[in-house]
């Protein structure tokens, strides 16, 4: 179990940068395959990113590819979500999700979420 708390988001002009944070309570975050979802109003929650436990490995949409970057810090027990270019059609509540084992992409595999942060693109 791992309690996560993300921070971050806020209010960009379309072709600007953000990077949002995911901080994870406990000793045991290299155990824990971590992934960033997000979710539009009206819309189901989407995949974006993930990432294995020893940072080895990492996956994202090709919508995002090229753009976003994901990446983790053990020693600070955080996984980051860094936006570039950031477009309107990226307007949704990012966030962050922790399982054990494999990586996955359906949102009921995750144990572990946390409270989202608002991430808003103005054209």
């Amino acid at each position: 179990q791992v309690q996560l708390v993300e921070s971050g988001g806020g209010l960009v002009q379309a072709g600007g940068s953000l990077r949002v944070s995911c901080a994870a309570s406990g000793r045991t975050f290299s155990n824990y395959h971590m992934a960033w979802f997000r979710q539009a109003p009206g819309k189901e929650r989407e995949f974006v990113a993930s990432i294995s436990g020893n940072g080895r490995w990492t996956y994202n949409v090709d919508s995002v590819k090229g753009r976003f970057t994901i990446s983790r810090d053990n020693s600070k027990n955080t996984v980051y979500l860094q936006m570039n270019s950031l477009k309107p059609e990226d307007t949704a509540v990012y966030y962050c999700a922790a399982k054990l084992g494999s990586q996955a992409v359906t949102p009921p595999l995750y144990e572990n979420w946390g409270q989202g942060t608002q991430v808003t693109v103005s054209s």
